[in-house]
């Protein structure tokens, strides 16, 4: 049976270069794959950028009303008529844009379509909250991998932090991609260690929610928890 993959990471952890190259991997044995990103992701326009320079256009990008299995299957009909060949592989980046509805067609295409899906993606946005997307493919996807990154202080990066003009924010809308001249000022982004992150943000996590813990143990001696 064909499965669902969830390859995710902190940013500048090398996601859409191992997704290039696990493309290239598939069509050096003459296998056919389909490549796509959502709509939303501006970089590149219809292209997949690594950081290493490489790109590639995708076969279709993803709105956020569209029906995900009917798209693939519009693309997998080309790719027959085109080559006389179906497809061996569907890779999607940046997967955690897609909505859960749309992730559910992931697991539908690996299911009923016996098609591998390889997405790749980050876990959470610059709040540490995670990605409806990427939420669901942790419920879901078949098999996680992590691809890891570093932190400026050399511990792995696990979080993802914004800067406006340079200065770290930690307020504003899930969604804000990386640009030069946004009219909100320059956007970019900076991969840290939970305790990086912890300093910059002045121990501030989810957007300034910190639950109240309390533990109450009755009249009896408090509980061993070795």
């Amino acid at each position: 049976m064909a499965k669902l993959y969830f390859r995710y990471g902190a940013m500048n952890s090398g996601k859409s270069t191992a997704l290039l190259q696990a493309a290239y991997n598939y069509e050096e044995r003459g296998q056919r794959v389909l490549l796509a990103k959502p709509a939303i992701d501006s970089k590149g326009e219809a292209s997949i950028l690594s950081r290493l320079g490489v790109a590639r256009p995708v076969d279709f990008t993803i709105d956020a009303s569209d029906d995900v299995y009917a798209l693939f299957e519009r693309e997998r009909a080309k790719l027959r008529a085109r080559t006389g060949d179906d497809v061996s592989c569907l890779l999607i980046d940046e997967v955690q844009f897609l909505s859960e509805g749309q992730v559910d067609d992931l697991l539908r295409i690996a299911i009923q379509e016996g098609v591998p899906v390889l997405a790749y993606g980050i876990r959470t946005d610059f709040q540490t909250v995670a990605f409806p997307g990427s939420r669901r493919l942790l419920e879901i996807a078949h098999s996680l991998e992590e691809l890891k990154t570093i932190c400026r202080c050399g511990r792995k990066a696990v979080f993802n932090a914004r800067k406006i003009d340079g200065r770290f924010v930690f307020d504003g809308d899930q969604v804000a991609i990386d640009t030069t001249g946004a009219a909100v000022g320059e956007v970019t982004y900076e991969s840290l260690c939970g305790a990086c992150y912890l300093e910059e943000s002045g121990g501030v996590l989810n957007s300034g929610y910190k639950p109240k813990v309390e533990f109450s143990y009755g009249s009896g001696p408090d509980p061993d928890f070795s």
